[in-house]
């Protein structure tokens, strides 16, 4: 059962249907049981694995909750007999018991993940690393199924175990409301990653039905279909016969194959948030953003905060701000501030800790280290803007460049898109070697009359399959322009009258029905970051 099929669509109307029957108290129930059958029907018997570490997370939060509690406890009885010297051993033996916890949770799950979508990568890295000193290895390698969602799930999970753990909320005490937590159906296909004070609260609450809100959730839905069958999958086809025959073409047609994936992964993911959205807001909860219009970002920083946001977020919250604000990282700069001097040194532990949020982000990616060079790519891009930013400002400086200019800004937003675009050589190149050979052969045989000689039309697509792409790029851009100035398009629309209004929905639907790419010559149903 796939996002974009009919099935999804009905199974979302009959689970709508007995979700807003059921007593107001009980309705989370449904969406449980709706969460857990969606599950079964996509990866049948690794609906286990979900369980299991929903079980294991759960425990985990409540015997660090349970640890602090009986802490606090025994404090308020014995602080005025301890000294100080005791009080503070005390608060110590508690903390590390806490983290001990903490750490157990967190292995056992990142250990899933690492078994189920890391395996063949180590195993084949090992025998590699030994053949280099002789050794011979066996190949252990082996296939399994990737269960769905386990990359998002994951990092939900231990969110919730570090939140628990710094006391920001109170572990949940029963398993089965946390249990609809991990497997909401509409965001454990490709997130976005929520957060437990975000969700949890949401899913639980008493909703009662809301005309406006099923419509602005349909608007959202048919928004999605548009950008992943229309746009995404037709892109799709372009993308995969340059990437699958690569050597058989030179120069802007090679760019041309990168900046495509760039645009069709952007209208996968961004349309699959916006099914997942559509859905949730019909039951009355609003999943966060996940995208921002991240290719009017003016720096590889800026999209980054503007791209797959939640997992950005995560990344600063529970990587980036406990390494560079750690004592360790703050006795480093102190050593580098003598080393390099002052700025160099300052800078030194944060470009650390990013460089491994970015190589991280890339393994996140995919078991393979065509990801960590694309994460690696877009960390030494950042931290080198912020190092040579005294640079950059002596430049605009002397060319008196008028930072506040729309050409400046302009200038800034296609450096960016090309940046990026450059990067998507790594993430969907078969390997690293074959995206090196992409590049050079892009910058050693720049032929640009492949555009103009008839290349185009031997790429997948006819003319009237490049004039419809054409004209949902031009439509995405005038949508995410409208968005970048504020405009809220979902309510003009429902503000306009009756005629007009149902005249662009049905629109909308006969592109869907007419040019959307489904059928039986056509893969319509598996979104990019459903396999990360």
């Amino acid at each position: 059962m796939e996002f974009v099929s009919a099935i999804f669509l009905i199974f979302v109307a009959i689970v709508c249907v007995i979700y807003f029957a059921f007593p107001k108290k009980h309705r989370w129930v449904v969406l449980l049981i709706a969460s857990y059958l969606f599950y079964w029907f996509n990866s049948t018997y690794l609906v286990a694995v979900l369980a299991g570490m929903t079980v294991v997370t759960w425990l985990t939060g409540l015997m660090i909750e349970k640890t602090s509690d009986k802490a606090s406890e025994y404090f308020k009885e014995h602080q005025a007999q301890m000294t100080e010297s005791e009080r503070k051993s005390y608060k110590n033996s508690v903390t590390k018991k806490k983290k001990r916890i903490l750490l157990l949770g967190v292995l056992i799950d990142l250990g899933v993940l690492l078994f189920f979508k890391y395996h063949n990568f180590f195993l084949g890295n090992a025998a590699s690393l030994l053949g280099l000193f002789g050794i011979p290895m066996k190949d252990y390698r082996f296939d399994l199924l990737l269960p769905l969602g386990i990359s998002f799930y994951t990092l939900q999970a231990i969110a919730y175990m570090v939140d628990i753990y710094r006391k920001k909320y109170r572990a949940d005490r029963c398993f089965f409301r946390f249990a609809l937590f991990m497997s909401y159906f509409p965001q454990i296909v490709q997130g976005p990653i929520a957060r437990y004070h975000k969700l949890a609260e949401q899913i639980y609450q008493e909703h009662s039905f809301d005309f406006t809100r099923l419509k602005f959730g349909c608007q959202l839905i048919l928004w999605g279909f548009m950008k992943k069958l229309i746009l995404a999958d037709r892109l799709g086809i372009l993308v995969d016969t340059i990437f699958d025959n690569y050597t058989d073409y030179r120069g802007g047609i090679l760019f041309l194959g990168a900046i495509g994936f760039g645009l069709q992964t952007y209208a996968d993911f961004s349309g699959g948030m916006e099914i997942a959205r559509g859905v949730s807001q019909i039951f009355g909860i609003e999943l966060e953003i996940n995208f921002k219009q991240p290719y009017f970002a003016k720096s590889i920083e800026e999209f980054w905060r503007r791209w797959h946001i939640t997992l950005g977020t995560w990344m600063k919250d529970y990587i980036f701000y406990p390494l560079s604000l750690s004592k360790r990282f703050a006795n480093l700069s102190k050593k580098a501030r003598k080393l390099f001097g002052n700025y160099i040194g300052k800078k030194l532990p944060s470009f650390l800790a990013m460089f491994l949020v970015y190589f991280l982000v890339g393994f996140w990616h995919g078991s393979s280290w065509k990801y960590v060079v694309y994460g690696v790519w877009n960390g030494m891009i950042i931290t080198s803007g912020i190092l040579l930013a005294p640079v950059y400002q002596k430049g605009i400086a002397l060319f008196h460049v008028k930072e506040a200019s729309y050409g400046w800004k302009f200038f800034q937003m296609v450096r960016t898109f090309l940046l990026c675009s450059l990067g998507r050589f790594f993430s969907r190149a078969g390997s690293c070697m074959i995206a090196f050979s992409m590049i050079r052969n892009m910058f050693l045989y720049p032929r640009t009359w492949e555009f103009f000689d008839g290349t185009l039309l031997t790429l997948g697509l006819d003319a009237k399959d490049l004039t419809v792409l054409a004209a949902m790029i031009i439509l995405l851009l005038l949508v995410d322009i409208a968005h970048e100035r504020g405009v809220k398009i979902r309510e003009s629309i429902a503000s306009q009258g009756f005629i007009f209004r149902w005249l662009i929905y049905w629109t909308a639907f006969y592109l869907v029905v007419i040019f959307g790419m489904y059928g039986p010559a056509y893969d319509s149903s598996s979104f990019i970051y459903q396999q990360f």
